[in-house]
Order: C-alpha cells, then sequence, then structure tokens
C-alpha cells in the first residue's frame, strides 16, 4: 500500500545519526568509570581484610628475605587458625624497637599516588614502621639460650635451625645472646634468620614490653616473595624444625 507524500514526519523518528558516536562515548566512559571504581573497592577491601604487600627494608631475615623483596601477607588466615613457630610475621613496632629516622620531604602529588595506590595495595609506604621475623615461640613456650652446641631450646626441645639461619663460613650456630624467658600468653617470640644482624626480641627484653611481640600488632603471616622476579616464590616456615617441640603444659 502506498504513503500519502503529503502526511506529516513522524516524531517518533530515531534518533539522528550524527547523535549516537556522542552518546556511545558518554555510556562508554560511564561504564569504564563504573568500572574502575568497582576495581579500587574490591582492591581496598582486599588489601584491608584479606593481603597486604609490604617490601623488606633490611637485612635482618637474609636469606629467607633480602633488602628490597616485595612480599604478599596474609591477613585473614591466622585470624582463624592462629600463628605457629616458624611463621615469618610483619608487626607493628611494640615500642622502642625502631629508630625514629628523619624523612626526606616529598611532594605533594607524590604523596598522593603513593597514598592512592596504597589504598589498593600496590604500594607500600608504611613499610619502615614495621618489622618482619620469624616466630621461635608461642604463649607459654620457654624459650633459652642456649645449650651447648648454641642451639635454642623451646619447651627443653633444642632446635636445630640450620636451615634457615644466615651463618657465616664456618660457623654451625649464631652468636650466643643470652635469653631464658616463657612467653606471655597473647604474645610471640621473635627473632631474625639474619641471627647476628637482627634486633629482635632478644635485644629489647629490658624493655617495658620484655622483647614480647603481643599478638594485636602483628599484621599477617608473609607468604609470598613477588619481586624481583627471579626470586618469585612461597616462603618457607621451615615448620619441620620445631616439629619435636613438646606443648608448654608439657615440658619439663
Amino acid at each position: 500500500m502506498s504513503s500519502d507524500p503529503a502526511a506529516p514526519a513522524d516524531e517518533s523518528a530515531p534518533v539522528l545519526a550524527e547523535d549516537k558516536p556522542r552518546r556511545g562515548w558518554l555510556t562508554f566512559l560511564r561504564d569504564v568509570v563504573v568500572i574502575v571504581l568497582i576495581a579500587l573497592l574490591v582492591s581496598f577491601l582486599v588489601k584491608t581484610f584479606l593481603v597486604r604487600s609490604f617490601y623488606i627494608p633490611s637485612a635482618s631475615m637474609n636469606q629467607t628475605l633480602i633488602e628490597n623483596d616485595r612480599i604478599l601477607v596474609d591477613e585473614i588466615t591466622p585470624r582463624f587458625g592462629g600463628y605457629d613457630r616458624g611463621d615469618v610475621v610483619v608487626f607493628r613496632d611494640p615500642g622502642g624497637w625502631l629508630e625514629k629516622t628523619p624523612q626526606a620531604p616529598v611532594s605533594p602529588f607524590t604523596e598522593g599516588v603513593e597514598w592512592v595506590l596504597s589504598l589498593v595495595g600496590l604500594a607500600a609506604p608504611d613499610s619502615d614502621e614495621h618489622l618482619i621475623k620469624r616466630i621461635i615461640g608461642v604463649g607459654g613456650d620457654h624459650i633459652v639460650c642456649c645449650n651447648a652446641l648454641g642451639q635454642t631450646t623451646v619447651n627443653g626441645q633444642a632446635i636445630d635451625e640450620t636451615a634457615y639461619l644466615n651463618l657465616l663460613p664456618g660457623k654451625t650456630a649464631p652468636d650466643v645472646r643470652e635469653y631464658d624467658v616463657t612467653v606471655p600468653d597473647g604474645s610471640i617470640w621473635v627473632m631474625g634468620d639474619n641471627r647476628d644482624n637482627s634486633q629482635d626480641s632478644r635485644f629489647h627484653q629490658d624493655q617495658p614490653g620484655g622483647g614480647f611481640v603481643p599478638v594485636d600488632n602483628v599484621v599477617g603471616r608473609a607468604f609470598l616473595i613477588t619481586w624481583p622476579f627471579d626470586r618469585f616464590g612461597l616462603i618457607d616456615f621451615h615448620h619441620e624444625v620445631f616439629a619435636g617441640v613438646p606443648a608448654p603444659e608439657a615440658a619439663p
């Protein structure tokens, strides 16, 4: 059936073709913004409750961890299962462990970028405010240095730490620094793998905390080296070293 050439134009006709690209770009930009915001929110939640990134600022954990390694720290698992002897943990300074050093000034732009990256776990500007060590004793453990071989004993059981200690050639044990402590409940006793170059629990026995680290100060358990790429891999907790240690209540 033919149409009437004199009929009025249909006001419901489609939008002019030249308007479509502009509306398409606005929709695309809106979708990108939404995706970015969702990604930032998810990354923030992961960083806050699941995993955090840190870098290693010192040599106290050589050779397990070396300076400038980047690591991931599991924040959630220890909340359900607690911490074990051998775990490598990141914790906030219990008080007096870290020397206050002046920070070089940075530009507001740099501060802003670091702040944004830290929100999503891609930067760790507060790494210098934390420490990382290996747990040697948990609540109730009796820890003594040292036996005739220079080994630490935990609940009367000597532990062979040569699997992870960074010892000088010819040495079978680190230098002796005496300690005879019982770890309070809710605390841990920690030492660095580079035992002769680690300001750890041994060196803070005369402070109010007695060298112990409250579990509440622990951020989480380090589990993965992410950078440099040639060092990428899981961090070994060497739980086997402590396999023969009796429970505190069974200790002699």
